[in-house]
């Protein structure tokens, strides 16, 4: 398929998309130091849970970088208990709010003034955060275009049937980058469209008849074609 196809693939899917489920106005926070502390706490973690521990940061006034160095890891460990693996999200907390005080005195404005490139190197030395929760801070905190790539995109792109040739975090994200205009809203409403899919329908055991895609999906034409054959 060239890339004018593929180009044409994906935006058919984001209009589909966009007219089955509406706008998601992701990411839910408020501020920009909230979502850096959500996309923390989404690891491995529904968001119901997340909520929670948020909320529980917020009554103990811990959710600011200043605020968690003042507190120990065993604190925060135990406000964030509802999201899950507690003890290692509150060491990658603590170690965030660290670097933020010694390299930008707190200042995420001074941290958001970076190229995307040079911020996202700078967000991947941070004990803890790996590429798509640096890439969910870049897009939904700093308002960068950056596509973020989850297991849920993958799982959607491999049944659709536009899996890049490699399996790799940046070959997932080069396909969506180099086929779809540098847009941030557009990357964020792609992506929260996607994870919204894949929870509605698209499950590890699909729900295929319902989904607004399987016009497009290869994995429906597939299966499709089994049932006729039986």
């Amino acid at each position: 398929m060239g890339n004018q196809a593929i180009s044409q693939s994906l935006l058919n899917i984001y209009h589909q998309l966009m007219a089955r489920y509406g706008p998601q106005y992701w990411w839910p926070a408020p501020e920009p130091f909230e979502i850096i502390v959500g996309a923390i706490l989404t690891q491995s973690a529904a968001w119901l849970n997340v909520e929670k521990a948020i909320a529980n940061l917020k009554e103990a006034k811990a959710l600011s970088p200043r605020a968690l160095r003042q507190f120990s890891r065993s604190e925060v460990a135990k406000l964030i208990h509802p999201c899950g693996y507690y003890n290692a999200k509150a060491l990658k907390l603590k170690s965030l709010a660290h670097w933020l005080g010694e390299c930008y005195d707190d200042d995420l404005d001074k941290l958001f003034a970076h190229n995307t490139d040079h911020l996202r190197q700078q967000l991947l030395s941070i004990h803890g955060i790996g590429q798509e929760t640096a890439d969910s801070i870049i897009l939904y905190a700093a308002g960068k275009p950056i596509f973020v790539i989850d297991a849920y995109t993958r799982r959607i792109i491999n049944r659709i049937g536009l899996a890049p040739n490699s399996n790799s975090y940046a070959a997932y994200q080069t396909l969506f980058m180099d086929n779809l205009p540098t847009d941030a809203g557009l990357f964020n409403e792609y992506h929260a469209l996607l994870v919204c899919l894949a929870k509605d329908v698209c499950r590890n055991r699909p729900l295929c008849p319902r989904c607004c895609l399987n016009n497009l999906c290869h994995y429906y034409a597939s299966l499709d074609a089994r049932n006729k054959d039986n």
